[in-house]
Order: structure tokens, then sequence, then C-alpha cells
């Protein structure tokens, strides 16, 4: 049985945890499969977004910290391999195409830190997070301690990054890091209907305003000033410039094909 669940439903990309008799716990299988999703998200042309989703009760209860302690301990962590890409971002190329993200249950450690890595995040009442790292002798190594604080705010960020304290999906969703708080059983679908509305947007817009909002963060915002119109000037000379044109004067819905 595979661990991750990957199925493409038309211009989406479903990726859903499959190890609930572990609460979805991670090992480092889990993780290459995920990496190996991600990598198809990136490359497959007709891909525009993906959902990461997990069955069960719960989303993951984080690492299964036996099997990645030599990762660790190692001094370089994991690379994802060939036809693979990091779902935390942490080495290699990072993704172009948004990722819209659910949970339910329990999201600790590694669910935490891949949701951070994602653009829109829905959870189920009820959802509980955590970064347990200094719980267990370690500090958090994914991702947490560099995105945490600039999604919630430094003091909140430190508030649970040094206790390894829970919190909640009702604060999670007053601090913005979360976009929609729907009742349990309900995240896939609200996750699912978002991912179906930016698919249904004009690729080559979607993935210029992602790259330009990610070259803000990583570069600061005067780097992405000037690449506003350079970057743009390509998609004005598109098809779906066009279409997107012809469609507000014909007031129907544009079909965009992303070239």
């Amino acid at each position: 049985m595979s661990l991750v669940n990957v199925e493409k439903q038309g211009h989406i990309l479903l990726i859903g945890l499959n190890r609930p008799e572990k609460m979805n716990a991670m090992n480092r299988a889990m993780y290459h499969e995920i990496a190996a999703a991600y990598y198809q998200l990136q490359h497959d042309p007709e891909l525009r977004v993906a959902v990461m989703y997990a069955n069960g009760d719960h989303f993951t209860s984080g690492l299964q910290l036996d099997d990645w302690a030599g990762v660790f301990a190692n001094g370089k962590g994991i690379a994802p391999g060939e036809g693979e890409l990091d779902p935390f971002h942490i080495s290699g190329e990072g993704l172009t195409k948004p990722v819209v993200f659910a949970a339910q249950g329990i999201c600790y450690t590694c669910g935490v830190e891949m949701m951070l890595n994602t653009d829109i995040r829905v959870a189920a009442k009820g959802t509980r997070f955590a970064q347990l790292e200094v719980k267990r002798g370690i500090f958090a190594c994914g991702g947490a301690t560099i995105r945490l604080q600039r999604e919630i705010g430094w003091g909140n960020a430190q508030r649970y990054l040094l206790t390894g304290d829970e919190w909640t999906a009702e604060q999670a969703y007053q601090w913005g890091l979360i976009q929609e708080l729907v009742e349990p059983g309900e995240q896939f679908n609200t996750a699912l209907a978002i991912a179906q509305r930016i698919a249904r947007a004009a690729p080559l817009g979607v993935c210029g305003s992602l790259a330009s909002s990610k070259l803000a963060v990583s570069q600061g915002q005067e780097a992405a000033k000037q690449r506003l119109f350079v970057d743009l000037q390509p998609v004005m000379a598109s098809e779906d410039v066009k279409e997107g044109i012809q469609s507000f004067l014909e007031r129907r819905e544009a079909k965009f094909v992303g070239r």
C-alpha cells in the first residue's frame, strides 16, 4: 500500500498522506513519495495546483523519529533524490505552482513545516498544531524556525517553538496562519474548491503572481519591484491574455490554456 496517494484530477494534483494506522507519522519512505509528487506538480505542464491532505483522523503526528535520527546526526540533512522536490524547501529548487493545504486532528512538527511551505491553508475546527522538537531534545529543522515568525510574528512563534506547546486552529486562524476554518470533515472539500478556482484562473498569471510574491519575501520588495514589468511583458503576449480580454468583452468565463 502506498504511503501517499497521488491522483490527477484535471489540472489539480491530489497528494494524500496515507498511513492513518500510524497517525500519518512521516518516515523517510513517505518523505520521498511526497517529494516525488511535488516534482510531478512542478514538471507536469498540465498540472496547475495541488491539494495536500491526509487520510484518517489526523494530518500527522510528526516525524517517525527513530527512522530520522541518523539523518539529523549527519550534519547534512536529507536531500531529495532524482525526480523529487523537497516539500519543505530546505534544499533544491522550490515550487512555482501553488499548493492548498488541508489539516485535521493533530498536525505536529513536519506537518506544520510542510504547511508553512504551502500557499493557502484550510483547517478543521479542533485541529491542534505543535512544534514538539524541544521536548524531544532537538529543534525544528524543516523550516519552522525560518518561516513561522514571518507568518505569526516573532513573539508568537517563539512562544511555541521554545516550549513545544500546542496551539489551536482558532488561534492559527486569528493569526492568519490558516485562511479557512471549517467544520470537521469539510477541510478537503473546501481546499479542493479553492484549488478548482485557482485551476480555472490563467496559469501564467497565477505563476507570475506567486513568483513575484515569493521574490518579495526572499529578496525584498525592491527586488520584486524591479521584476514586475519585466516578467509581465511575455505574459502580455500570451494567448491567455487575448482570451481574458475577449471573455471580458463577451461577459463569459475565460478558458485559459497556459500559453
